[in-house]
């Protein structure tokens, strides 16, 4: 028996997942995760349209324009900042306890905190509450969202042929994609059927209070499916991992940090193009509000479609091959984003935020796959979510953060350069990260880097 694991068992014969035959009832599997993902990143992207058209003015209103977008974004800031101890916490648990238990739980905290948001009294009724209550709303659906993406891509990685693993794992990345359109297309509606004012009094809360409905539904379709065969293979088998968290970062230390590295620029290009461009364009480039929404939901649809794609290729020609490519593509796109914009032309918002969208979608597609072939069973959950988490607090919360004050001061240029520079690094890592895609789920060991 191993100091870190509970109970050991000699070792059975390969799981279903690993072979090439697809196990019964693997539709449902996917429809479960990608309907469960769209809610719940549903209720995490409702925020950042929020923080972008509506939060300056209710929650910041005596900070001005240019400090109010920047504590609003950095209320979804905190977010990311809390999702990699999501990711450790329900990691923990879903190790320990299973893929489906932990996942009801991620999905019930985003709800209530989701609702709650709804909720919310405005500064100018309740004064600083206002704002402080907000950010301890956004560190609940942080905590919720650290917990559950990593898990709902190991709930179909682990019940996936291996053949076909890179398309059946994207699913859950195909409801973030959802998510962004959903999301956009309730504030458009919202928008479009009501005057600004009446928009900014309590029009923006109903995508908030909807919400619950979609949870209720996403809840009872979670209860349906069983635990994966994997995870069932790991406990029969080894039994679980006591601290999770400590063993991964003792077998597999540089896969997490290159892992993060691999996954950031992806992280960037989708919050950038899903929300930051969303304030920039009412804001900056003073479009209308309407017409913003309606280019968000194509870029929706652009990243669903990258998505779709790239994780099919990757099933073909690995998932190393498609990130790259996209990283490669990043460089050179961010530097020509922000001088089409500045343009000021309806086209060029129209081509920037969906181009930008869909090269994010071409590194998003084979990531699920990835990130759960590079790391072992009895910690795979939590360090799936922690790699992913923490892409998305480097690539997710810093760049719109700064996005604002850089652009203010040096012009949209400068602020390419930056988003460059992290591509670059994201290149880099995945340069340095061994192929995963011939790998099986229940294997005993780890995945070296090259």
């Amino acid at each position: 028996m191993t100091h870190s694991q509970e109970k050991v068992h000699p070792p059975s014969t390969t799981s279903r997942a690993s072979t090439g035959k697809k196990p019964p009832g693997m539709k449902k599997v996917a429809t479960a995760s990608f309907i469960g993902t769209v809610i719940e990143f549903y209720d995490y992207n409702i925020y950042g349209v929020a923080a972008a058209l509506v939060f300056p003015t209710v929650f910041f209103p005596a900070l001005g324009a240019v400090a109010g977008t920047v504590a609003s974004f950095a209320t979804l800031g905190v977010a990311f900042v809390a999702r990699p101890f999501g990711s450790v916490l329900f990691g923990h648990f879903g190790d320990r306890l299973g893929r489906k238990k932990t996942l009801i739980v991620t999905m019930m905290l985003m709800g209530v905190a989701t609702l709650l948001v709804g909720l919310m009294p405005t500064a100018t009724q309740i004064g600083v509450a206002a704002p402080i209550l907000i950010v301890v709303l956004r560190i609940l659906q942080g905590l919720a969202a650290g917990g559950e993406w990593g898990g709902a891509v190991l709930f179909v990685s682990e019940h996936a042929p291996k053949a076909k693993r890179g398309f059946w794992a994207m699913f859950p990345s195909l409801g973030g994609g959802g998510a962004i359109i959903l999301a956009n297309a309730t504030f458009f509606g919202t928008a479009v059927g009501m005057s600004d004012e009446t928009f900014l009094a309590w029009g923006w809360r109903i995508p908030f209070l909807a919400s619950i409905l979609l949870v209720a539904v996403g809840l009872w379709v979670r209860l349906s499916i069983d635990e994966t065969p994997v995870f069932a293979k790991q406990i029969k088998n080894h039994g679980v991992a006591r601290t999770p968290f400590l063993d991964a970062f003792k077998s597999q230390p540089r896969q997490v940090l290159l892992a993060t590295g691999a996954a950031a620029f992806t992280m960037s290009l989708t919050y950038i193009g899903g929300t930051y461009l969303t304030s920039y364009g009412t804001s900056i480039l003073e479009l209308s509000r309407p017409y913003v929404l309606s280019i968000a939901v194509v870029g929706g649809f652009s990243i669903s479609v990258a998505v779709v794609l790239s994780a099919m290729l990757s099933d073909r020609f690995g998932r190393r091959r498609m990130i790259m490519t996209a990283a490669c593509l990043a460089i050179v796109w961010t530097l020509l984003l922000f001088p089409l914009l500045e343009t000021r032309s309806m086209l060029a918002f129209a081509v920037g935020v969906p181009v930008t969208m869909f090269i994010s979608g071409i590194a998003t597609g084979p990531l699920g796959a990835f990130l759960s072939e590079l790391f072992h069973t009895r910690y795979r959950y939590t360090a799936t979510g922690l790699s992913y988490s923490l892409a998305g607090m480097l690539g997710g919360a810093i760049p719109p953060l700064i996005a604002t004050p850089i652009i203010a001061a040096w012009g949209g240029f400068a602020f390419g350069l930056v988003m460059a520079g992290l591509a670059a690094l994201s290149l880099i890592c995945i340069l340095t990260v061994g192929e995963t895609k011939q790998l099986d789920l229940d294997r005993e060991d780890g995945v070296l880097v090259s």
